[in-house]
């Protein structure tokens, strides 16, 4: 018999006899089923065996695999209510329904049961040591707590209804060979719960190396011709993507190897833009007002933003051109030499004896750096050229410039001789670049000391800038009124020893050890003195001396006077604070030989501090013609040699068949 939701069976009427633990009937007269399916309860008795009864039948885990026959009845919904008799017993839900509430909990049970011992039918011996199962035939059989049966046999095997019972409630707890398994074996056998695994349909697909999306990618994301980003080998595991910026850049996390997760998600959400504020906008200028650090557009705020290691990177350049009218072809060894990691910020370029087109030189350079760069300002003392380059995304942080000039000839017409300075703010940090040639002569080293010292007296700088630190300035010493000096040029100072000795110094070293032949250099025993350049620093010399060269050769001189190789071309620095300033490169540009002299090259990293608002901006001038007559060339020039190599290709002599 089905018992169905309401209590009722959906089979022809068939007995249901109720047996108690004992195995005899329950009471005088056991219950009775009436011609409309309904269970009698004729007397108090009876009632009380009913309902102890209906309280007891529950359906075990060790129902038999249903394999040999098949009934002819098949399961019908329900067609009359719950019979008055279950409803006495205060069980409002069909047994169906608390055995299938009661398989939930022993499942959850046993999936919490941390030593996995839990089972449906040990949770089921908790509540009851009685048993019932409904039989197809009408009878119910009990068992006691120890699984024996104490009542009439269940139905037959065969039964259709215990066949899906056992597939919808108890299939997971069989093996997958137990369907013809023995009863008595799958009784004793433990029926611990195990969900079956999910299988996949097909393959797993790949996971993409990046899973950012696209749709975060802002306006404030870095151009990919921009960005100094590479693929670097990382110190475990494979490749990381790690973040190279130029040394004026942000640098954010310059020292952090990330995904290429995390280096899509900083570029699309990190921006050096702050939000403005009406207040701000009304009431500041930015120009002259408030003194304090804080809140000021060169203040430390804006500062740690784009330079959060507070270090811009300088590279300074010197050059005598010895008058050539013949500019090199390319520039690009002069400026952007190929063993540099990185771009510098400031580009500060001095020439000595320079071509007699300025203006010319000017485009040159312009052209070599690139759209990158502008020119933030020029100036000149007959061939005495001094220019100074900026990346133009830090031009709103530098201040006025401003420069001067000192001749040391006798003549304030004769301009050869002499030095030009130029003076300005970034951020908070006052600098100061003079480039300067000195009286020539292998014994003239009084006369370079007194230019040097009429230098450092009429050089009038600064005129309208503040001065960062009054406390540390002298009126006779212009490099005291700023923060990090630069003086390069050529100083004309050379080896007191004659061309024989330093070639057999030469011979002997061939490498970069430049020592025994510095300890003839004028300039370095001049320094040591205090007679020049007091405070002033040199890196260390690891080069050849650069003057003088045949010009196109690397031969040093040749002609009748036999001049001494000795190292005319310097570069000194200077500064307020102790290693505010650190040497990245000293050396010499050796293939440059369109002059007697060969270039030198430094490249420096300099600590910068915040600044105020009494600093007077430059409001981001620079010249606009000369940047654009650069970039034109630079564009033109490109053309030039794609068509050139399209040309090489299209050529039936050259073309490969």
């Amino acid at each position: 018999m089905r018992m169905t939701e309401n209590g009722e069976d959906s089979s022809p009427s068939h007995p249901v006899v109720g047996v108690l633990p004992g195995g005899a009937p329950g009471g005088k007269n056991p219950g009775e089923v009436s011609g409309d399916n309904r269970l009698v309860n004729p007397t108090t008795e009876d009632n009380k065996t009913t309902k102890l009864l209906n309280n007891t039948m529950k359906i075990t885990q060790d129902v038999r695999d249903q394999s040999s026959k098949t009934s002819p009845y098949q399961p019908r919904p329900p067609l009359l209510p719950k019979p008055p008799a279950l409803s006495k017993g205060g069980n409002s839900g069909s047994v169906e329904e608390k055995v299938r509430s009661r398989r939930l909990k022993d499942s959850q049970e046993s999936l919490t049961d941390p030593a996995e011992t839990g089972s449906s039918t040990e949770s089921l011996k908790e509540d009851s040591t009685v048993t019932g199962v409904f039989t197809l035939s009408g009878a119910a059989t009990l068992r006691n707590g120890q699984g024996s049966v104490v009542g009439p046999q269940s139905a037959p095997s065969g039964s259709p209804v215990f066949g899906a019972r056992g597939q919808s409630f108890s299939e997971y707890e069989r093996g997958p060979h137990d369907h013809h398994s023995d009863p008595a074996e799958q009784r004793v056998r433990s029926s611990k719960v195990r969900l079956s695994p999910l299988q996949p349909s097909g393959p797993f697909p790949a996971l993409e190396q990046s899973l950012a999306s696209a749709s975060l990618r802002t306006a404030n994301r870095i151009d990919r011709d921009c960005v100094d980003y590479g693929i670097v080998p990382g110190r475990a595991g494979p490749e990381r993507l790690q973040l190279h910026r130029n040394l004026s850049d942000s640098r954010l996390l310059d020292n952090m190897v990330s995904d290429n997760i995390s280096v899509n998600s900083m570029k699309s959400t990190f921006s050096v833009l702050n939000p403005i504020r009406p207040r701000d906008v009304r009431n500041r200028s930015f120009l002259e007002g408030s003194v304090l650090g804080s809140g000021a557009l060169l203040g430390a705020e804006e500062l740690d933003r784009y330079f959060p290691e507070r270090r811009v990177g300088i590279y300074v350049a010197t050059w005598n051109m010895q008058g050539e009218k013949g500019l090199p072809n390319n520039l690009d060894d002069l400026l952007l030499p190929t063993d540099s990691e990185f771009a510098q910020d400031f580009y500060i370029i001095g020439v000595q004896e320079g071509c007699p087109d300025r203006r010319e030189w000017e485009i040159r350079l312009q052209e070599t750096l690139g759209p990158y760069y502008v020119m933030l300002y020029a100036a000149s003392h007959g061939v005495l050229y001094l220019t100074v380059f900026v990346r133009r995304d830090l031009i709103w942080f530098c201040s006025e410039v401003e420069h001067a000039t000192v001749t040391t000839r006798i003549m304030s017409q004769i301009k050869t001789k002499g030095a030009v300075g130029i003076g300005f703010t970034f951020f908070g940090t006052s600098f100061l670049f003079i480039t300067s040639h000195f009286t020539s002569g292998d014994s003239k080293v009084y006369e370079r000391i007194l230019d040097y010292n009429k230098i450092i007296e009429a050089l009038a700088l600064p005129n309208g800038l503040p001065d960062t630190n009054p406390y540390r300035s002298t009126s006779s010493d212009v490099t005291t009124r700023f923060d990090e000096v630069f003086w390069f040029g050529d100083f004309n100072f050379r080896l007191s020893k004659d061309r024989v000795g330093v070639e057999a110094i030469l011979n002997q070293n061939p490498g970069v050890d430049m020592g025994p032949l510095l300890h003839h250099d004028q300039l370095s025993k001049e320094m040591k003195d205090g007679s020049i350049f007091k405070g002033f620093q040199e890196a260390p010399i690891q080069f050849f001396p650069t003057y003088k060269y045949d010009v196109g050769c690397d031969v040093y001189d040749t002609t009748s006077k036999q001049r001494t190789p000795s190292y005319t071309d310097r570069i000194l620095f200077r500064n307020r604070q102790v290693d505010d300033i650190k040497v990245i490169k000293y050396t010499s540009c050796s293939t440059i030989k369109t002059s007697d002299h060969r270039p030198v090259i430094a490249m420096f990293q300099v600590k910068l501090r915040p600044g105020r608002d009494n600093i007077p901006l430059g409001a981001g001038q620079f010249d606009r013609s000369l940047y654009l007559e650069g970039i034109r060339r630079r564009i033109t020039r490109e053309l030039k040699k794609s068509e050139a190599i399209k040309n090489q290709g299209s050529s039936t002599i050259c073309s490969i068949s």
